[in-house]
């Protein structure tokens, strides 16, 4: 008998933001509207049932046979935003790989803002 794991796409979401977070560049992860609506939802249903959620503004998560990750970003002025953008992308895939086993077929990254330092 084979054991099964279901790895939610909140779960997904958690590791790519935390990776999202660690590049230097990122001020911080910035959801969209559509993000902002999905977030409160799902905080509101965890909270329900008791759950502390992670943080996971700002990531979007597809998944059929590979996953697929849109990530919003707020950039450092001090940092060309393509660059980060990159790392993102390396670090989001990286980490969702090694921590869940998924294939990650593509990270999209969005800068949503650059911040004056």
């Amino acid at each position: 008998m084979t054991a099964e794991h279901v790895i939610s796409k909140p779960v997904v979401a958690a590791v790519a933001a935390h990776a999202a977070r660690g590049v230097v560049g990122v001020s911080r992860l910035e959801p969209g509207l559509a993000g902002l609506v999905g977030s409160v939802a799902r905080t509101a249903r965890q909270r329900f049932k008791g759950l502390d959620p992670a943080p996971t503004e700002g990531v979007r998560v597809h998944v059929d046979v590979r996953v697929w990750l849109e990530v919003d970003v707020v950039t450092s002025a001090d940092d060309q935003a393509a660059a980060v953008g990159r790392a993102v992308q390396r670090a989001v895939a990286r980490a969702v790989t090694n921590a869940t086993g998924l294939a990650v077929a593509e990270v999209a990254v969005s800068v949503l803002e650059i911040e004056l330092s």
